[in-house]
């Protein structure tokens, strides 16, 4: 049975929990396989709004394995506050649907506190951290310098392993950065209390895995951020430290034998950027702050205002390609019912030149947008469920992009709710 992987195809942000908790209930299993607590996902459904950060999207449908795989940044505190909050309103987060990979490495306080240091350090030229340690995490990681939450159940293991990093990581922090050590009491402690809440939830995912393909349930893999925030192919420096593409999904997920059958590329109807970095089509002034407010576009973790623009279809066509994206998801187009002409960034001007190519990250900040504009629907058209019922400038608007990139508009959200949508 079919795989799928949905991913962002911009900067993120762009609604993918929104698309998981919908489709899940077509769906066996649902597996994180990147990225920490640094963005969330927001979901709207019978139980409220929820802001999500580590814990999959499909923690919402009954009868849904969720699965935090091996390059999850495994913050057990917040992972536990997120859990405790979603029991309050009444969600079922146990053993049975959430399953936390023993080979996920730890994210621990030191690595929030160098975050935090680093970025101080950094002044002016900071990278627009979420200060959440996701950096510092995947560094350490990449040195071999983490702990892996499978240890939890090794006690002795574990305190003789803490000792050895400590040793390293304090070395860091009063020498490098003239700050305090970390006590190595204080983090068994921390290790302790959030280890015996959560021991419960480790398994060997590859095993269970292996499993559920044997006998044909369907695996959907859930990504963080978008393509232009991968550690390779998007806008270095000013990147996540880890791999936000489709291609990567089964080996985060420790199951690198799986295949990813389709790719489920999510685009908003026009662009947000959270933090630094180079944003071509970025809108100022009262424009911004019409379509920000709009669209509610704060960050689920940091509340910082997002960065907005119209669709860029130069960095969605790039984004396409580098997802391998099979069909797109399209969001929050209702938002844009207040606009009686709608911007489109169609090109790139560089170098005197236009071009359709997305350029090299470090000739990025001199491209500017070329804008041409559509006539808007200016109704209201959250309550339109099939395709026909849309304004003809929607329809027009949605196969333009779709022309422009390649690739085939499955879906169309009109609503932040779970049935607020079309789907072609």
């Amino acid at each position: 049975m079919a795989n799928c992987a949905i991913v962002g195809i911009n900067w993120g942000d762009e609604g993918k929990g929104r698309m998981v908790d919908l489709l899940t209930e077509r769906y066996d299993y649902v597996v994180r396989y990147q990225g920490g607590g640094n963005a969330g996902h927001t979901v709207v459904n019978e139980l409220g709004k929820f802001a999500l950060h580590l814990l999959p999207s499909g923690i919402f449908r009954e009868g849904v394995v969720n699965i935090l795989g091996s390059d999850v940044a495994l913050d057990l505190e917040n992972l536990w506050k997120e859990i405790e909050t979603l029991r309050e309103a009444g969600v079922e987060v146990t053993p049975r649907n959430l399953k936390i990979s023993a080979r996920a490495s730890i994210l621990l306080p030191w690595h929030r506190e160098l975050d935090a240091l680093e970025e101080a350090r950094l002044k002016d030229k900071k990278y627009g951290s979420t200060k959440q340690g996701i950096a510092p995490f995947y560094s350490d990681k990449a040195q071999k310098k983490t702990l892996l939450a499978g240890e939890l159940l090794y006690p002795e293991h574990l305190r003789e392993h803490l000792s050895e990093l400590l040793e390293w990581k304090n070395l860091i922090l009063t020498g490098v950065y003239g700050a305090e050590p970390f006590p190595q009491e204080a983090l068994l402690n921390w290790l302790n209390d959030y280890g015996k809440k959560l021991k419960p939830f480790l398994c060997d995912v590859a095993a269970e895995l292996h499993q559920a393909q044997n006998v044909g349930k369907r695996i959907l893999f859930e990504a963080q951020l978008g393509a232009l925030r991968d550690l390779d192919c998007g806008i270095y420096p000013y990147t996540t430290s880890s791999h936000t593409l489709a291609a990567y999904a089964p080996v985060g997920a420790g199951a690198p034998w799986l295949r990813v059958d389709e790719v489920l590329g999510i685009v908003k109807a026009y662009s947000t950027c959270v933090g630094e970095g180079p944003f071509p089509c970025e809108l100022f002034g009262p424009e911004a702050v019409a379509l920000r407010e709009a669209g509610a576009e704060y960050g689920a973790k940091t509340g910082r205002p997002r960065r907005v623009g119209p669709i860029d279809l130069v960095a969605t066509r790039y984004g396409v390609r580098m997802q391998g994206a099979t069909a797109l998801a399209l969001t929050k187009l209702d938002v844009l019912s207040y606009l009686n002409r709608i911007p489109l960034c169609v090109q790139y001007e560089l170098d005197g030149l236009r071009t359709d190519e997305f350029p090299f990250p470090a000739a990025l900040p001199d491209a500017k947008p070329v804008i041409e504009y559509m006539d808007g629907w200016h109704c209201d058209i959250s309550s339109v469920r099939t395709w026909a019922e849309l304004p003809a400038q929607a329809r027009d608007y949605v196969e333009r992009i779709e022309s422009a990139v390649g690739c085939h508009i499955r879906y169309v959200s009109v609503g932040a709710e779970r049935n607020a949508f079309i789907e072609r």
